[in-house]
């Protein structure tokens, strides 16, 4: 099992840009990656406030519904 919270992707589409890097500190709500879904834009989004352990998904990658595209750290409180 993955350590960390996995995001994945809510439909199939290809990667139009990754805003975020290893590291970076997101809030819940924050976008992480674009997608291109049927000529749309579709932000794939943090679930809860971290840091970015890693992404794993680059410009130009097709994903399937339910790929990963990055593990986030929980913030500490």
């Amino acid at each position: 099992m993955e350590d960390g919270f996995p995001v994945r992707a809510e439909l199939p589409g290809t990667v139009a840009a990754v805003l975020v890097t290893a590291g970076s500190e997101v809030e819940a709500g924050a976008t992480l990656v674009l997608l291109d879904s049927m000529k749309m834009e579709i932000p794939v989004l943090a679930p809860r406030a971290g840091h970015v352990r890693r992404v794993v998904v680059g410009p130009g990658d097709r994903l399937q519904q339910g790929d990963l595209v990055a593990v986030l750290d929980p913030a500490l409180t």
